[in-house]
């Protein structure tokens, strides 16, 4: 490992396309909603458009044009929308409630688990999340992400990028900015962690937004590591 990183106690991960794989997730629970339902609609388009909606949600909280509201909440304004949109109108509330959190049940890309695992011998492992406590929790033991602590923009009631997320982990943790790795398979996130002194891992997931739809690497990401998987960060690590 590199001396540069031998003072790093914890990592904290970007969960949402970094760790779980959302776009397959909700497009599988969305194609048995149909078959249940006899409804026939574009589910890669409606899981697409969901996500879609989810950075401009979070753009209307922070220009006070909304409350705070969890990623739930704002995932569920977005799921009513589309629900119109796409013409699908036979969903009880309990339906509704229990597609919404589709996103408490995503899968996690093959690598994690094992990749985590090897992490956690080593260092904190921690989330940190748009999502909020209730669902990264959910998700975690849904799908056997081995964290040692649940980190959410939640609480510091901003969301990421903004710093408050990310100088309350250190917070919280009681790290200096040295001590703390950000991972992530976003550079937005990566940069703003980065400005505040983090160090930065870049984790790459190529089919993030599906096959046909690249992701935002590039030759000049200036990172502390670039990894092709988190068992490829492990290993970067010395873990």
């Amino acid at each position: 490992m590199n001396k540069e990183l031998s003072s790093v106690k914890a990592l904290t991960f970007d969960v949402f396309g970094t760790v779980v794989d959302w776009r397959s997730s909700v497009i599988k629970e969305l194609n048995e909603l149909g078959e249940v339902k006899g409804i026939s609609a574009d589910w890669d388009l409606f899981a697409d458009k969901w996500r879609g909606g989810y950075a401009p949600s979070m753009d209307k909280v922070r220009k006070g044009e909304l409350p705070w509201k969890s990623i739930d909440q704002l995932h569920r304004m977005v799921l009513d929308r589309l629900l119109n949109e796409f013409d699908i109108s036979d969903l009880s509330e309990q339906e509704k409630v229990h597609l919404n959190k589709a996103w408490h049940r995503l899968a996690p890309w093959p690598d994690s688990v094992e990749g985590l695992t090897k992490l956690k011998h080593k260092f904190t492992i921690a989330t940190l999340s748009n999502g909020n406590i209730s669902l990264l929790t959910n998700m975690a033991k849904h799908s056997g992400l081995p964290w040692d602590v649940v980190l959410s923009s939640e609480l510091a009631r901003h969301y990421k990028t903004d710093k408050e997320v990310y100088l309350t982990a250190l917070s919280l943790l009681d790290l200096e900015p040295s001590e703390l790795m950000m991972c992530a398979a976003h550079k937005d996130d990566l940069l703003a962690a980065k400005a505040l002194g983090l160090k930065t891992a870049y984790i790459s997931r190529p089919f993030e937004f599906g096959p046909d739809k690249p992701n935002d690497a590039t030759d000049d990401m200036p990172f502390d590591i670039i990894a092709d998987d988190i068992n490829d960060l492990a290993e970067k690590l010395g873990a």
